[in-house]
């Protein structure tokens, strides 16, 4: 009962105030019709206080994200349905859904009259303009009656999960030379354990098994040649991405971090389409999503993977890029870095084995906050670690916020071609 007192409005509480007053004065002046209207003006605000209590839980709702993975910019909706159950009246009814900040502004609607049996459609839209796991909700319910003297604040609905990706970008052109294989010049190369059967040969040594001895390749060369159990070795490419908070800077969709996110992304999903196998590692060597085992696994369900990845990336706390090893495992090698110490750079380098593919893409991280500094002092920040990689014998970009991503990649692309042409077309 104290419970359902509590949902009174201020016109209850003043009609309710007014009964007691009004009964007072009946019993002052001993007017028993006075009376009689005291208690109807008692009893009213109580029987619907005690009534729109008893009555919450026949509204029902749902919600429905359309769709429940959207882009970083890109825009959505949100489908609310309402209904109610039972033949009691139902008064107006105010919602509001908990909607975060970056998705927008938290919408409210308000429902007259809840007709029975028949559902009430309502829709909102929503833009989300940074990546991660969004929490919708919960949808709260405002319940009134219809004198107005009684509401009660209920949750219909609790949270639904939005994913927002990152942002991607179409790309053109493969760097020159990238292939399937990992190798110099594109080809399969061989390492153990991995792979399809293949036979491989060596000469013999004291203490083989006999039962490896390769008997077409021993009579050909006229001495003993066994088999080596090694299987070929897909290779592909590795994406690094550098997502230090010490190495970003700005806030926002704006930030450095932000677009080196969107780029790896655009990157993974690229070279995907193009036949490679791709693996996204954090700039520790840290696996975020590894390629599928076969060359045909994962489609467009591995896409996914690696953009959910990315929407729940968070910054990491080191100071410094450490590797202790090459990241990319001989593969071929994206780094997306950000503002990295000569030592850095130095160890990165040197891990590398030669001849293996390596591109870079320095973000001008300075440039992301938005201050007025000139474009060639800004740079002078990166300059030098691009000089250290340049000198390694890797393909580097310095990338700036004014420059689209397809401008970085295609010159990514000719730092390699060295021709103002891409190789491939389009994906």
């Amino acid at each position: 009962m104290f419970r359902s007192l509590s949902g009174l409005t201020t016109r209850g509480r003043c009609l309710l105030a007014a009964g007691v007053a009004a009964a007072v004065c009946s019993v002052v002046l001993n007017e028993r019709d006075l009376l009689r209207v005291a208690v109807f003006v008692i009893a009213l605000p109580l029987l619907v206080a005690v009534f729109i209590a008893a009555s919450r839980v026949r509204i029902g709702a749902s919600r429905r994200l359309l769709p429940d993975r959207l882009a970083a910019g890109s825009p959505g909706e949100v489908e609310l349905a309402l209904w109610r159950n039972g033949k009691l009246p139902a008064g107006e009814v105010l919602l509001e859904d908990g909607v975060p900040y970056a998705l927008g502004s938290r919408p409210r609607f308000v429902v007259e009259r809840l007709p029975q049996g028949r559902v009430v459609g309502l829709r909102y839209p929503i833009q989300p303009m940074l990546r991660g796991i969004q929490q919708v909700g919960p949808l709260r319910a405002t319940l009134t009656d219809p004198f107005g003297l009684c509401e009660f604040d209920r949750e219909l609905i609790g949270h639904s999960r939005l994913v927002v990706v990152p942002r991607v970008v179409s790309l053109w052109g493969l760097p020159g030379g990238a292939g399937a294989g990992a190798g110099d010049d594109g080809s399969v190369r061989l390492h153990a354990g991995q792979g399809e059967t293949d036979v491989i040969v060596r000469h013999y040594r004291q203490g083989d098994d006999l039962r490896k001895v390769h008997w077409r390749s021993t009579a050909r060369r006229d001495e003993i040649m066994v088999r080596v159990e090694e299987r070929p070795w897909r290779g592909g490419t590795t994406v690094l991405l550098d997502h230090r908070a010490a190495a970003h800077h700005g806030t926002g969709p704006s930030a450095s971090l932000e677009w080196a996110i969107s780029f790896a992304a655009s990157v993974c999903l690229h070279m995907r389409k193009a036949g490679h196998r791709v693996r996204l590692v954090s700039e520790h060597g840290r696996v975020i999503t590894a390629a599928p085992d076969s060359d045909t696994a994962g489609g467009e369900g591995y896409d996914n993977v690696i953009l959910d990845a990315l929407a729940a990336l968070q910054p990491a706390h080191q100071r410094d890029l450490t590797t202790g090893h090459d990241p990319a495992e001989g593969q071929e090698l994206i780094a997306i870095l950000g503002t990295v110490s000569n030592e850095a750079v130095s160890e990165l380098s040197r891990y590398r084995p030669r001849g293996a593919r390596s591109f870079a893409v320095l973000l001008d991280t300075p440039a992301f906050t938005g201050g007025v500094t000139a474009p060639e002092q800004r740079a002078a920040a990166t300059s030098e670690s691009a000089a250290l990689l340049r000198a390694a014998g890797w393909g580097v970009v310095v990338a700036e916020p004014t420059m689209p991503m397809t401008q970085v990649w295609a010159e990514l692309c000719r730092t390699v071609t060295g021709s103002g042409s891409l190789v491939g077309g389009p994906l």
